[in-house]
This record gives C-alpha cells, structure tokens and sequence, in this order.
C-alpha cells in the first residue's frame, strides 16, 4: 500500500487510541484505564509512600509514586477509605506534567499526567477534609508503563486517622541579631502571614497562575505582590503556593534565568520557613545574599502551602540595574534538600516587563523565544511540509510540460517548500536549545531531536539520488518516501508532546484543534489518493483530474491556513 495511507493509519492511531492528556474520568471509579490489554497480576515495580502514618482532619500528606527501574508514562492517583471505593479529600499538584482531576463528585480527589513523557518521580500533597466521618485510609494508584502494560490500584501502607487537628503550627520568622553572609532565623509561633489578592491593581503589583487567582481562597494558586513606597525607598513582599522545598520570585531584565534580583522562602534543615535574598548568574544554583534591609518577615507552611512577607529597602540589582526601570517577575517553585534549593520544577514569567510602582495586575506568559519554536516547527511540518509532500505526490499531472530552468514545476515547488521546512525545523531547533541551554527530560526533545535528524539527512540524501531511468532508482524513491513520512509522523507526535505542555486552556482546546488539522490532512491526502487511482483506473481525461487535483489543492491550503491561523493564535496567548 502506498506511503500516504500508511501516514493516515498513524496520525488517527495517534490521535484516537491515547489518554496522553490524563484526563480520562471514565477511569475514575475503578482506576482501569481505557487501554487495550488487561491489568497485570505481577508485582508492581511502582511503589506508592506517604511521609506520615497517621492524620488528623486537615492535615496535609506528601504522596510520593515511585519507579524502581522502567519509567512509567501514565498514572492516576486517589486516596480510599481502606476497603472503600470513593476518593476522599483533595490534592494540590506540585509537580510540573501532572494535573487535578474530579472522581465521583469529588473535587480534585485524584492527580493524573498531562502527557506521556517518562516519569520515574511523581509527588503530590493530599489534604484531609476538615470535618466530616473520617476513617483510616490509604493511597491508591494505577500506573501505565506501555499502552497495554499497566499496574491497576497499586497500594500503600495505610495512614491511620488520629482524631481531630491540634493548635494552629503556623510561624513568623524573625531574623537573628547577628546576620551574617547567610542569615539564620528564630521561629516564633503565631497565626497566618495572611497572604491574598486583596489590593491587587490598586495599591499593589500582582502576579500569579493561575491568572488571578487568589491564594487566601485557592491552595493551588502561586502567587507574588509587591508594593512600594517610593518615598522611603521600601517595597512590600508578599508570596505564597504550594510547594515540598520552596518558592521564589525574581526581578528580570528579559524572560530569560540569569542576572536576577531574587527572593527565596523555603524551608531549612528543621522544616521551617526561611527568607533568603539571592543573585542568579546563570543557570546554576543562585548566590546567597546577606538579607541586609530586610525587615517584618512572616512566614508560614501549613498544608503544604509555603507563604511568605516582608520589606526590603534592597535596590533591586540586575544587570541593567536599579530601581524604577521596568522588570519582568518570575515565579519558581521547587524541592528543597536540607535546606539547599533544588534545580526548580516550574516557572512562570510575566508576559511583559513592567513598572512595579504601578499597580496592576499581570499574568505569565510562555517566553517569545519558545513560542516562536513551537510555530516555525507547526508552520513547517503542518504546512509547508504538508504542501510540499502533497505536491510531489499528486500534482505532477497538473504541471505536466511545465518548466523552470530545465526542472520540472511541480520539482521546483516541491524542493522550495521542503527546504523552507528543513530551515524552520533548524532555526527552531537552535532557538530551544539556546534557550534551555542543557536536556530536558520527556518524549517532547526526543522526538524534536530525531526529526531535525532526519530532515537534516533527507535532502543530503536526495543529492546523491540516481537518474530516473536507472535501475537502482526505486531504492531511493522508496527510501525517500519512507523517511519523509517518518518525520511526518515523528513531527506530529512532537507537536502533540509540545502542546500539552503549553496547552494552558480548561478544555485543552489548542490541542484539540491540533487533532482536527491532523485529521483534516488525513481526509485531504485520501481524497488526492482517491482521485488519483480513478485516473488511473477509469483513464479519465488528463483535463480532468487536473481540475480536481487543483481544487483538493485550494481546498488543502484554506483548511490548513485555517487550523494553523487557529493554533498559533492560541500559542500566542499561551
């Protein structure tokens, strides 16, 4: 069968037999996802911890899903009355890739996976409800290794309930007399920092994800504000998310780590909330300040939730330098080891620069940098691509007699295009790597680096290719076409990949247009294929099939502008 239809089986297999997305509700009961295949009756080479064996109403529980050797792809995760079939309390997520899913009513009772890519680590805090008949419980979770390999309600050790929740353990930090090049802190028990939304756009900066939410009402919101007062040169800082080791916020020159005035909440060896001010120079660990006019620090952890305040009359230092020049925030959060910050597991960066003495609300927005990679990999491999494969394909009929400089016209379009999207494919390959300037782990870089690969090679290939009338041709036509539809189909795995971790949207819409424009080349390459073996079998006039050769053409290129318009707007407001 012929290369095109072989490129249809894939794409629908891709986009219709996968739950890379988690959000498979259906699964929620009986935690069996919808794959081929039945769960395995060995043991689990997944393991499911929790850091404490007994609770009290409210409480907060880290969940820890981990791999022995083989990486896992998907994963579902509940918490169970033991012996019960209904998830009790709620997470927060504090990995990057995961997500909160509601199971039988409940809301966020489960945490799931956003894609596919390998996963050896997953962490996520669980919140006991507050009131309510609570029982012992235990931990729950199904973990898919491959499509039809899969580990269903892999258990933990059960977490006894305790009773009620004692006296509030919240604290305020107060620095110590002495400080030295790394302050220390003497904790003093108290009440809530009180961090919130309140003043947002009117007497203070705000910045958080999700977009305008407000951490005194949502526990999964990250959030930062800050206020000054020009007057006596002091800004107000306030901070708060959920996190296992710490948060931060940065003053930026550009959306990009490195040369930034940074603030750090996290906790020390003792699992309290220290404040630390910092410099980054670069991708390695930041420079530890000495806090100097840092004063009015309250701190607190409670639920997994790290919140922090204080003043600073610190200039605020970047490479450009001080004071009332405009910035770009930053938000990270991360693990913490003994009191050491860990590399961060996400990052959110304003989507302007920005005036702090202005007050205004902003929200985070992915750096210009990986936008512009996503589309020139979406224009090359979704578009001109897609044309050029279709037009070397399908419409040598319709240029038949048709010259430029001794080339046939269908081989000059054919080459033009393909080499636009060998070069979209290099430039944006050089724009990701020069921005995260070191690996990252997941399916996304794998496929992305073995498609710069294999459009790297395939037009070195084809100058080397024999004449047409040469015995050996065929090797090459075959090999072409096979390696082109290999990139085609690793292209559109990446794409894929790359949406879901930008696809911000409730509904995942970006990459549910994405589904369609696969599935409308799928349709229009069926078509082409269609017409062409008519005209082959029936010897329809050559006028013929020229006119709806040319028509699926126009038709081909409107859809495809249409799906590729749709998605880079949606990139772009990601």
């Amino acid at each position: 069968m012929k290369m095109y239809t072989l490129l249809c089986i894939a794409c629908i297999i891709w986009t219709v037999d996968s739950y890379g997305n988690g959000m498979v509700p259906d699964s929620c009961t009986d935690m069996t996802p919808r794959h081929p295949g039945n769960a395995q009756t060995t043991s689990s080479p997944y393991t499911v911890t929790s850091n404490m064996t007994s609770y009290k109403a409210g409480d907060a529980i880290k969940v820890t899903l981990q791999a022995s050797s083989t990486a896992f792809i998907g994963f579902m995760l509940q918490a169970r009355e033991v012996g019960g079939s209904v998830p009790v309390g709620s997470f927060t997520v504090t990995n990057t890739g995961t997500q909160r899913l509601n199971c039988n009513g409940v809301s966020n009772s489960a945490v799931t996976h956003t894609s596919a890519a390998s996963k050896t680590n997953v962490q996520a805090l669980w919140t006991a409800p507050s009131s309510g008949s609570l029982k012992d419980i235990e931990f729950r979770a199904t973990f898919v290794q491959r499509t039809n390999t899969y580990w269903v309600q892999v258990k933990s050790s059960k977490v006894i309930f305790s009773g009620q929740p004692g006296p509030n353990t919240t604290a305020v930090v107060q620095p110590s007399t002495s400080p030295g090049p790394n302050p220390t802190a003497v904790v003093q028990p108290s009440t809530s920092v009180g961090v919130s939304s309140s003043g947002c756009g009117s007497t203070k900066v705000c910045f958080s994800e999700p977009s305008g939410c407000d951490p005194a009402a949502d526990a999964n919101c990250h959030f930062m504000a800050v206020s000054t007062s020009p007057a006596a040169s002091t800004m107000q800082l306030e901070l708060s998310g959920p996190s296992d080791g710490y948060i931060a916020t940065g003053f930026s020159d550009d959306q990009e780590m490195g040369n930034d005035d940074i603030y750090i909440c996290g906790l020390n060896s003792n699992s309290a909330v220290q404040v630390q001010h910092a410099y980054s120079t670069g991708r390695s660990a930041p420079e530890i300040l000495s806090l100097e006019n840092v004063t009015d620090i309250k701190t607190s952890v409670l639920n997994g939730i790290i919140s922090c305040s204080f003043t600073s009359q610190n200039p605020i230092k970047t490479q450009r330098s001080l004071s009332s020049s405009p910035y770009y925030l930053m938000f990270v959060y991360g693990p913490s080891n003994n009191g050491q910050i860990q590399i961060h597991t996400e990052t959110y960066v304003s989507g302007k620069s920005l005036d702090i003495t202005s007050p205004q609300t902003v929200s985070p927005s992915l750096p210009s940098i990986i936008k512009a990679h996503g589309a020139l990999m979406l224009i090359a491999w979704m578009t001109t691509g897609s044309l050029g494969m279709l037009i070397a394909r399908y419409m040598k009929s319709a240029t038949r007699g048709t010259t430029c400089c001794n080339k046939d016209l269908w081989f000059l379009a054919h080459v033009f295009l393909m080499a636009l999207s060998v070069a979209a494919t290099i430039i944006a390959f050089i724009l990701i790597f020069s921005y995260a300037g070191d690996w990252a782990g997941g399916a996304h870089p794998v496929l992305g680096c073995l498609v710069m690969i294999l459009a790297f090679v395939q037009p070195f290939a084809a100058l080397f290719r024999c004449t047409p009338d040469h015995k050996w041709r065929y090797i090459f036509n075959w090999t072409h076409a096979l390696n082109a539809l290999t990139i085609k189909v690793l292209a559109v795995g990446a794409i894929f990949t790359g949406l879901a971790l930008i696809d911000t949207t409730a509904d995942m819409w970006i990459q549910k247009v994405m589904g369609g424009f696969v599935g409308w080349e799928v349709l229009l390459f069926i078509l082409q294929h269609a017409n062409f073996k008519r005209s082959q079998n029936d010897g329809e006039r050559a006028s013929q099939v020229v006119k709806v050769e040319v028509g699926l053409l126009i038709l081909f290129l409107i859809g495809n502008l249409t799906f590729l318009v749709a998605i880079l707007v949606g990139i772009g407001m990601s």
